[in-house]
């Protein structure tokens, strides 16, 4: 009795320090690498950098409504409602990434692409920020003007002044209908690595096949039991033409100048204005899209929500980096920093 007692004591002693040794050398959950996000607008980028394992330590956005759209779609978010120009970076220093999509109407050519000149420019804060910061990687997207060749000299001088901090940089155009977002939209996307990093970047490669208008919208043109949805779908059979976002002055709930509107109208879309729902039974004509639709055409997931003003909408919708895009270079950069190929 006696020495089987003692053999069930040490074989119980034994299994405890087993069990606590296996607990101490058992793989600790890795660490989200951590993003600072500079003119977060709507929520596109910052969303698809969450895709890609991203956790934002802060996002800096000044328009209030911005602002109220990240907090009410994302509560834990840090949310820094404030002008860029007064952030200070210092107390984020060491994050992993530094992200933002510069305001873009300085290189659009619907505002007359004034460049530096043009008080919207921001380069020089997102710089200023990369210095503070000293992240390991930068990544900051604009509009196609930004590679015209009138930007030339400015552009080389922005790559140089981040090349300076001491990164390894990289400009590329992405379309964002190579990642599956059903909508022409080009986007320049600038990489920055630092050079203390051993792994390389290297752009997301793309290749998915985007579905046309008429097959990423046709179930919510459904929703109201408009008979006629199946045959507007067979018809809207490219994918969008780009979105339009607009200023405060010229933004407005349609889509976008005549132009635009002509290449809506080919795909059976009525631009000159967004809905408040999908068409009813007896819906006849051309519709006309919700924000919720524009919103899909982004590549936002379904329960985004921008709020009610349809006016606000449309510029928060359009002038966003679709989430999909982000969610690609934002793999690409982890995959860089944890030194995978």
């Amino acid at each position: 009795m006696r020495t089987s007692y003692l053999l069930s004591t040490m074989l119980a002693i034994a299994s405890s320090i087993v069990s606590a040794d296996s607990a101490s050398i058992a793989p600790q959950p890795q660490r989200k690498p951590t993003c600072v996000e500079i003119c977060a607008g709507a929520g596109g980028q910052a969303l698809g950098l969450e895709q890609a394992g991203f956790e934002h330590v802060v996002l800096v956005e000044y328009e209030k409504e911005y602002c109220a759209v990240l907090k009410r779609n994302r509560p834990q978010w840090n949310v820094a409602c404030t002008d860029v120009r007064k952030f200070d970076g210092t107390a984020f220093a060491g994050v992993d990434l530094l992200a933002g999509g510069v305001p873009c109407p300085p290189f659009s050519v619907a505002s007359k692409q004034l460049g530096e000149a043009d008080e919207r420019d921001l380069f020089p804060e997102a710089i200023r920020l990369i210095g503070e910061i000293r992240p390991r990687a930068v990544m900051l997207e604009n509009v196609r003007g930004f590679l015209d060749p009138k930007f030339d000299g400015y552009r080389r001088q922005i790559l140089d002044k981040i090349a300076a901090l001491g990164y390894k940089m990289q400009i590329k155009l992405l379309q964002a209908s190579d990642f599956g977002v059903p909508q022409i939209r080009p986007r320049v996307v600038i990489i920055g690595i630092r050079e203390d990093e051993k792994g390389r970047f290297t752009y997301p490669a793309g290749g998915i096949t985007p579905l046309t208008t008429g097959e990423a919208l046709v179930e919510m043109m459904k929703q109201n039991g408009w008979p006629g949805a199946e045959e507007w779908a067979k018809k809207a059979n490219k994918i969008a033409p780009t979105l339009v976002g607009g200023s405060k002055k010229h933004g407005g709930p349609d889509l976008g100048p005549t132009r635009a509107r002509k290449a809506w109208v080919e795909l059976g879309v009525d631009g000159r204005g967004v809905a408040d729902r999908p068409p009813s039974a007896d819906f006849k004509g051309m519709p006309k899209l919700t924000k919720e639709m524009l919103a899909r055409l982004q590549g936002f997931p379904q329960g985004w929500s921008f709020g009610e003003k349809k006016t606000a909408a449309c510029r928060m919708i359009g002038n966003a980096f679709p989430p999909p895009v982000a969610k690609a270079i934002g793999i690409q950069i982890r995959k860089c920093l944890e030194h995978e190929e």
